[in-house]
């Protein structure tokens, strides 16, 4: 093993909080590498809503997801880690003298700790399990999410789903598509109390069309592309006919870590187990953001922030023990001060 390859962290995860983590790597004065399976950096926001607003960032009362992720991979990449990409870690050799192996389909990466941010792991989206869908792809009309609301101007489109998502794209396609219908196996969303009212005010203002509790029943169309959708009450179990363009059904992902499920690790929850410093159960890998489950965990980028500078901080004192775990403020810092002279 050529030790001009080993560094001291490898980032498994190139979304926010990964960026987060190699940016505190840097901060710390210790070499990092980001490995990430996407062919570019920014995980969710960059490939699943790069149009959406992302509301609950400190700091930032509302942001483009596409912007906070240019704005995160310019802080993260500042003080130059090395960047692999379209590299799925399919296995996590143990520590030999000091140093773990990663191996990719790329090659094997060396490192002296490991830092997983890798958000929910394969991106696996619920689809809508009624005849029909299968049928038709992207292309012809069904989605699983909103990439560019420009795709969808001009068109009638149905949103499935209760969650923020699907409340958020009722409120980011109203003007831009023709039609906007929302529908929903229960009354009552699991969005934040803010974005349904605003939801239920442009139903009020005749803008978008809120229909529950409603549920598929299938998808119809011609040649490939999508001309209607047949939905019906699950209370009363009446049934009529959406003249569509597009659905978009919004029902969230089916968890799946893939092959880190395979590494070893405590898993809990199909999350990995890790400790109020991040650790996991095997020495020298830390874990933090969506990927991480301990008591009281909230999925929030803001709190994978916290904790991807938890995880790094502990690793840098895990490869120096004379060094700080708490690095200061960093207004405070010499490497900042030296910028700004």
């Amino acid at each position: 093993m050529s030790e001009q390859n080993v560094v001291d962290v490898t980032i498994i995860g190139g979304g926010p909080v990964g960026l987060f983590a190699a940016f505190y790597a840097g901060l710390r004065g210790i070499s990092c590498r980001i490995v990430d399976a996407l062919p570019q950096l920014g995980g969710q926001l960059m490939a699943l809503y790069p149009e959406k607003y992302v509301f609950d960032v400190g700091g930032l009362p509302r942001i483009l997801a596409k912007d906070l992720a240019l704005n995160m991979i310019e802080q993260g990449t500042q003080f130059g880690p090395e960047v692999v990409l379209e590299a799925e870690v399919r296995r996590v050799e143990p520590a030999e003298d000091g140093v773990f192996r990663l191996v990719t389909a790329r090659g094997d990466f060396p490192t002296r700790t490991v830092v997983v941010t890798a958000g929910k792991g394969a991106l696996n989206p619920r689809v809508l399990e009624c005849p029909g869908w299968d049928e038709h792809r992207p292309d012809g009309g069904v989605h699983t999410h909103v990439r560019q609301p420009e795709d969808l101007r001009g068109k009638r489109v149905l949103i499935v789903g209760g969650g923020d998502s699907a409340v958020d794209w009722v409120l980011g396609l109203n003007g831009i598509a023709r039609e906007v219908t929302l529908i929903h196996r229960r009354p009552e969303f699991r969005a934040h109390k803010a974005t349904v009212a605003q939801m239920w005010a442009a139903v009020e203002r005749g803008e978008v069309r809120v229909r529950t509790p409603y549920e598929t029943r299938a998808v119809v169309g011609e040649g490939g592309c999508v001309s209607g959708a047949v939905i019906f009450n699950n209370e009363t179990g009446q049934e009529e006919t959406l003249a569509v363009d597009a659905i978009v059904a919004l029902l969230g992902f089916k968890p799946d870590l893939g092959p880190i499920a395979q590494w070893g690790l405590h898993l809990e929850k199909n999350s990995i187990h890790v400790s109020q410093l991040m650790e996991t159960n095997v020495p020298g890998i830390w874990a933090a953001g969506d990927v991480v489950h301990y008591p009281g965990k909230l999925e929030l980028i803001a709190t994978g922030y916290g904790e991807a500078a938890i995880a790094v901080n502990n690793a840098v004192h895990y490869l120096n023990p004379k060094a700080r775990v708490a690095p200061g403020h960093s207004t405070n810092l010499k490497i900042f001060k030296q910028d700004d002279e």
